[in-house]
């Protein structure tokens, strides 16, 4: 007989058996949860410690005042503060001293904040003083908003830094050197956010950032060389800077401001209804002011 027929007519062949799978253990279970559950925890947490709507307690709006290592806190602290008094909550009182102190405070965005809200209760001791100084101020926002509080004290003063509002940002080099990176032109940017960056003679690389939020207009492209002073970037301003500097100038406008209100007033992709129609009762109440018919 051959081997195969010895292999046909042997027994049967047991057939190997694949290992059957084991499933996860109770504490892989566990990690496997918790680790989903973090996953989707994790971005409300972030959510929630930097949402300014969130309400804080006294308690917690004091500390927030004073968390120096925290700016944002003390954002969110002040956006409360002003939320209280448009409630005529007289309780934020005991908090004006605060404003008066944050008024040159080291970081940009809470001197804007702070001089948004001393705008907001024209009773505050002290608030109009505080604001006229807040004019000299070194960001150009910060100048803004203080000249906007300033009209709600029947105060003209910073007439001329509402105009500004109006006005594109031209951001200049500071230095000479090369652009190794940059955006593109059209762009939404925020204030301070990155326009390009500048490589010096030494190597150095020196980042180029919009003084203020808006669309940029145009932006030195990668590659190109540029001296110290000469025009990196030009950022048009976004259209709730536009529309609250154009409602101040309804108020206390004056026809030399005719020229910075007009190029709103044009029907442009990039302005919006509201924001022509602003514009254009703001040149009305201007004329009529005037008594230009």
């Amino acid at each position: 007989m051959s081997a195969k027929s010895n292999v046909l007519h042997s027994g049967p062949v047991e057939v190997p058996q694949a290992p059957p799978k084991r499933g996860m253990s109770r504490a892989q279970k566990i990690l496997f949860f918790a680790t989903g559950w973090l996953i989707v925890l994790m971005p409300f947490l972030f959510w929630w410690n930097t949402w300014f709507g969130r309400h804080l307690t006294d308690q917690q709006l004091n500390n927030y005042l004073h968390d120096d290592k925290k700016p944002r806190h003390v954002q969110q602290a002040l956006v409360q503060i002003s939320e209280r008094m448009g409630h005529g909550d007289a309780t934020v009182k005991q908090w004006y001293p605060d404003l008066l102190r944050l008024a040159v405070y080291p970081v940009e965005e809470v001197r804007n904040t702070d001089a948004w809200v001393m705008g907001q209760d024209t009773s505050g001791a002290g608030f109009h003083d505080t604001l006229l100084k807040m004019l000299a101020d070194s960001s150009p926002m910060v100048r803004g908003n203080a000249a906007l509080s300033l009209v709600r004290f029947g105060d003209a003063t910073g007439r001329p830094q509402i105009v500004a509002l109006l006005q594109p940002a031209h951001i200049t080099a500071p230095v000479s050197g090369r652009i190794v990176d940059s955006d593109r032109p059209g762009t939404a940017i925020h204030q301070g956010g990155l326009l390009a960056k500048l490589q010096d003679a030494n190597g150095k690389m020196i980042e180029i950032r919009s003084p203020i939020p808006g669309r940029s207009r145009s932006i030195a492209q990668t590659g190109a060389n540029v001296a110290a002073g000469a025009e990196v970037a030009v950022v048009d301003p976004d259209a709730q800077q536009v529309w609250e500097a154009l409602r101040a100038l309804y108020l206390i406008g004056q026809v030399d401001d005719l020229s910075a209100i007009r190029p709103y007033e044009r029907e442009l992709p990039d302005i919006s209804t509201d924001v022509r129609q602003q514009a254009q009762i703001t040149e009305k109440a201007i004329r009529d002011r005037a008594g230009l018919f």
